[in-house]
């Protein structure tokens, strides 16, 4: 089990990146041998970018929801992304027409991406009492105290907030 981190932490990652979302929704439950492709497609890709770390993947993470999964992807840049996505050596391309063959557009599986380019200072984020997640596995991950203590001043933000802010378990600032 990941180590648990008690108190509030935050996490800082160095220069500009991407966080992609991508899932897929289940629209015809019973229709198993057109989602199940979809949903297995997945994982040979993410251990194709695991294996090539200079591809540009820093961390992935997989959840479930009612009819679907998804995953929150954090990527160095959008042109690695986009590289990944339109090289016919990677496995996106193969899987992407198969689906394009198999599903297409009957509705029995819907898929679905965002993508956010994010720069320096652009984001802020806080974990209480949480194994490191998200930016806290792409970045630095340290207390948040002092300058980091709330999310306005974790954004960068100049001033206070009108309400103060929820006072720090172990005391400090």
């Amino acid at each position: 089990m990941d180590r648990i981190f008690q108190g509030r932490y935050t996490a800082d990652v160095e220069g500009p990146f991407v966080v992609f979302l991508i899932g897929l929704r289940i629209n015809r439950l019973w229709a198993v041998h057109k989602w199940l492709p979809v949903a297995r497609a997945m994982g040979p890709m993410l251990a194709e970018l695991q294996a090539q770390p200079d591809m540009g993947l820093l961390h992935a993470e997989t959840y479930l929801y009612w009819r679907g999964v998804a995953l929150v992807q954090y990527w160095r840049s959008f042109e690695q992304l986009d590289r990944f996505a339109r090289n016919p050596q990677a496995s996106h391309l193969g899987a992407w027409k198969r689906f394009n063959q198999a599903v297409g557009a009957d509705g029995s599986v819907g898929i679905w991406h965002e993508t956010y380019l994010v720069q320096p200072g652009g984001y802020e984020c806080i974990y209480g009492n949480m194994p490191r997640r998200g930016l806290a596995r792409v970045g630095t991950h340290g207390p948040a105290t002092g300058a980091r203590l709330t999310a306005r001043r974790r954004a960068g933000m100049e001033g206070e907030p009108a309400v103060p802010p929820y006072p720090n378990p172990d005391g400090g600032r």
